[in-house]
């Protein structure tokens, strides 16, 4: 796999350059590359980039495995620190150019720049994942059902928790971190009401440092410690690893977020503190993409992953967690009715 080291972030005037070469290539020079011989897909990291034990790690690993099952050359491209979407711009133009089909790029920060590169390569197949606002018939929206994930978490939490106290931490108070926070409690309060859940996000926009500064996920978990919560359940990226931390150290229960993070070499001596994982198919659906455009049946519009679809789910790789069984029999009581349409997950606090 080709990596592709971080874009040193641009001035005004680069950025400029950038954008008019592109709008003054025309259709078929920029579609050139897409008609190459040899295949090669692309995706461009959010936030934390590779490496986060999360979620840019679960879109690495689709890309793998299309390189493996597939046989295609994959390619990947790292984010600068604070960037702009002229930067994002330029790294999707990049990608494109060089042939790559399709280019992903991961997290809703890739709508402003999709919106823009997308048309100007109509061949290649763009997709995004968490996003749904920017649209076009050769883009590709991932998006998921996280609260309700979530609300499974908020059941797991509410039997697990023996303080009456659990935590939610966000990394950045984003409407798609509130479905995060939503379910969660949600799955909480219909589980037994007399718990009490402590919520706080760690950043505003349009400051993202929250998820990406693990010593700030690591303050808030103790916060949340010193105030008797005994379960948290940290959505924030790379600052989840701080939360990781602070609450394996206080010998409490994390859950864990987009990746089985009880699997995660980068998190291995905090492990038996991850009780259980709220998973996003994130692996699956780059995968997916990939494979569709292989096939020569691109996807394209909203592709909606699910509890009905595996597409969200909770994980029950800690052998702690299995013998929970209450606890687990309480989740998958709850999954039943979430996918029956007895159960239905708010979307915001």
């Amino acid at each position: 796999m080709r990596r592709i080291t971080r874009i040193a972030t641009v001035g005004v005037a680069s950025a400029a350059l950038a954008l008019t070469a592109t709008a003054c290539g025309n259709t078929s020079s920029s579609d050139a590359a897409s008609d190459s011989k040899e295949k090669s897909v692309a995706i461009a990291y959010d936030i934390g980039g590779r490496g986060d034990q999360s979620f840019n790690d679960a879109a690495y690993a689709g890309l793998a495995k299309a390189e493996k099952d597939l046989k295609v050359k994959g390619n990947d491209a790292e984010p600068s620190d604070g960037e702009s979407d002229a930067d994002k711009v330029q790294r999707l133009t990049e990608l494109a150019r060089a042939g790559n089909n399709p280019v992903i790029g991961v997290g809703f920060a890739y709508a402003p720049a999709i919106k823009k590169v997308a048309p100007k390569f109509p061949k290649t197949t763009f997709g995004i994942i968490d996003d749904s606002s920017v649209t076009g018939e050769n883009i590709a929206n991932m998006v998921f059902n996280e609260e309700q994930g979530s609300y499974l978490a908020g059941v797991a939490a509410a039997k697990a928790t023996k303080s009456k106290t659990v935590g939610f931490i966000g990394g950045v108070e984003t409407p798609l971190i509130k479905k995060f926070e939503a379910g969660y409690a949600q799955g909480v309060e219909d589980t037994d009401p007399s718990v009490k859940v402590l919520s706080q996000y760690l950043t505003q926009p349009p400051n993202f440092d929250g998820f990406s500064k693990p010593d700030l996920g690591k303050a808030a978990a103790q916060g949340q410690l010193d105030k008797k919560a005994d379960v948290i359940y940290a959505a924030a990226g790379l600052a989840g690893s701080g939360s990781i931390e602070a609450v394996s150290a206080a010998g409490k229960w994390n859950i864990g977020v987009d990746s089985d993070q009880y699997m995660q070499a980068g998190l291995a001596q905090y492990k038996d503190s991850i009780l259980t994982s709220v998973t996003k198919d994130i692996a699956d659906a780059v995968f997916n993409l990939i494979k569709s455009v292989e096939d020569g049946k691109p996807q394209n519009g909203e592709i909606r992953y699910g509890l009905d679809k595996d597409g969200v789910g909770l994980t029950d790789s800690n052998p702690a967690y299995v013998k929970l069984t209450e606890v687990t029999a309480a989740v998958d009581k709850a999954k039943q009715e979430i996918v029956d349409g007895k159960i239905t997950v708010k979307t915001a606090p």
